[in-house]
């Protein structure tokens, strides 16, 4: 079964804008109050005033969630005042109608904590607790997306392996606290040197990889230059490391995930065995 937040994701982008779920909300509630005065008060439609509530304090904010909320319980005051007939007591209509706005409020304040509590999770799941950036995991599912994509269009891609050479004498000379704040640089001058369209991840270890969607082999050697050139200048006073690099550029997309990367892994442990430091580039199709 998919996680709640692959479905939510796909409304999460049709409501990417407040002033759509606005509009959304608004319409609702205009409705449900319209309803509420033409039919007899007896029949009570406050299940109905919540569910817009619902949908603008989830993709719409909790600030924007509770001001809704207010409007909320204002149409819903609206309508039980141009009935007339609603009460004996007026005050209870009031009365009635601060309670709703109390429960509103209630349901935005918990549903944003919730969604807030989900997006940590969701970010927690798809982020290397270290470096900050794509783990394992999400940069195989966005290469997957993008593989799909690729196959349909007959874009060209580029996939990259990156190894820290000597890493090893990193940790063992200058300890595991100095090697964490090396991987943590050299993520971050990864991610600086890329474009927004590009995707950095570490698979683990000192071992990171970057995908160049609709990337051809010049597109790409420009930026692994550019990536290269910025780790070399980050790393050249302070530490004693270098870098292998395997590249693969697909003029058409493989049959899985894995055989891409693994193929650009190879390419990396060749120019780690020919003497490290090196860029190993193939054209697949």
């Amino acid at each position: 079964m998919k996680p709640f937040w692959k479905y939510e994701a796909r409304l999460q982008e049709y409501f990417n804008k407040k002033t759509i779920v606005l509009g959304w909300g608004v319409s609702g509630i205009l409705a449900v109050a319209a309803a509420d005065y033409l039919i007899h008060p007896e029949y009570s439609l406050s299940l109905f005033y919540l569910l817009p509530v619902v949908l603008v304090a989830w993709f719409g904010g909790r600030t924007t969630g509770m001001l809704f909320s207010l409007f909320a319980a204002l149409a819903w005051l609206v309508a039980g005042l141009l009935e007339k007939t609603y009460h004996d007591y007026p005050i209870a209509l009031y009365w009635n109608d601060l309670m709703e706005l109390s429960f509103f409020l209630i349901v935005s304040f918990t549903l944003s904590a919730l969604k807030n509590a989900l997006e940590q999770e969701k970010n927690s799941a798809r982020t290397d607790h270290l470096t900050g950036i794509s783990n394992r995991r999400n940069f195989y599912d966005l290469v997957d997306l993008e593989l799909s994509i690729s196959s349909r269009y007959g874009h060209p891609f580029t996939i990259i392996s990156i190894d820290i050479d000597n890493f090893k004498t990193v940790n063992d000379t200058m300890g595991h606290l100095a090697g964490d704040t090396l991987l943590r640089m050299v993520a971050a001058t990864m991610k600086d040197n890329i474009r927004t369209s590009d995707m950095v991840a570490r698979l683990g270890g000192d071992e990171f990889a970057i995908f160049l969607p609709e990337t051809g082999n010049k597109a790409a050697e420009a930026v692994i230059l550019k990536v290269k050139n910025g780790l070399m200048a980050a790393v050249q006073h302070d530490w004693p490391v270098t870098f292998s690099i395997g590249m693969v550029t697909f003029v058409k997309p493989p049959a899985t995930v894995d055989g891409m990367i693994a193929r650009a892994d190879g390419l990396m442990y060749e120019a780690k065995v020919g003497g490290k430091d090196k860029i190993r580039h193939e054209i697949v199709g």
